[in-house]
């Protein structure tokens, strides 16, 4: 290609107008250039290596370390203490009042409220689901998000509501994340569920997902092995063993809908039991 040629070639690809008179490599790294007036800064060669003691290095300030907040009962201490809260109670309100003080349980820290139980206390079943949820945490009631509302719905498929069930949950405060509950916590909050069930005296027991299952039939089997079978549960201050049937949480239904057959038939077992036992 001729010199011509190749500057209408240059032209058409829209390099029309010299900046300089010697090109620029781009990769290579320059000192930025000096402001003018200014007194020229030493070449490279010239300027003197600094001595180790002549650097200093920039440090951010410390921030304050924050106030540790009051330890709380560890271990067999916060069993302990749950259990003689849990047993001085004599009625729902009293419990309640023992859950609300008790600090045994590090949940209550990061948790916005206490999510004690709703419905009514002196219905013949009784629903214990696993923790709290975000929306649980904000408005204090158990099953009130969208797991809650499919939870209403199963419960009208039977003929039941609110009014006629009773709700609460293994954990009264709400894992950070909705997180799975560890042993610890799980192990603070029972005394205060064996003695809410024992208060209540429910006819029918329903545990809602595999942690309350597992936790309350004192198992290692899965929900899916669990469901639709009938235990006998008993614990401390119960005057018999109470019917006890696992089921799918709604949230795990939501996820998972080809399980809602499963707990159709839970439910429709649910309501023969009611039926049969004239509750």
């Amino acid at each position: 290609m001729s010199g011509l040629a190749s500057l209408q070639w240059l032209i058409d690809m829209g390099a029309d107008e010299a900046i300089g008179d010697m090109p620029v490599d781009r990769f290579v790294v320059r000192a930025p250039s000096a402001a003018v007036g200014s007194t020229p800064a030493p070449t490279p060669m010239a300027r003197a290596a600094p001595s180790p003691a002549a650097v200093t290095v920039a440090r951010p300030a410390a921030r304050p370390t924050p106030a540790a907040p009051p330890p709380l009962p560890s271990g067999s201490a916060a069993v302990a203490s749950a259990r003689a809260l849990a047993a001085a109670a004599t009625n729902v309100k009293e419990l309640e009042a023992a859950v609300g003080g008790f600090d045994g349980c590090a949940l209550k820290a990061t948790a916005t409220r206490l999510v004690f139980a709703d419905g009514n206390p002196a219905a013949k079943i009784m629903f214990i689901g696993e923790a709290p949820g975000a929306d649980e945490d904000r408005q204090g009631k158990p099953f009130v998000g969208v797991s809650g509302q499919l939870l209403d719905r199963m419960l009208g498929w039977i003929g039941l509501d609110r009014t006629s069930v009773y709700i609460t949950n293994i954990l009264f405060w709400r894992p950070p994340g909705n997180r799975q509950p560890t042993t610890a916590e799980i192990a603070a909050c029972l005394p205060f569920v064996e003695r809410h069930i024992a208060l209540v005296a429910p006819k029918i027991l329903v545990l809602v997902g595999g942690t309350s299952a597992k936790t309350l039939l004192n198992t290692q089997e899965g929900i899916i092995k669990l469901r639709g079978r009938w235990f006998d549960f008993q614990c401390p201050g119960v005057a018999g063993p109470i019917p006890t049937i696992p089921t799918f949480h709604p949230a795990y239904l939501l996820r998972t809908p080809s399980q809602k057959r499963g707990s159709w038939r839970d439910l429709l077992a649910i309501k023969a039991r009611l039926a049969a036992s004239d509750i």
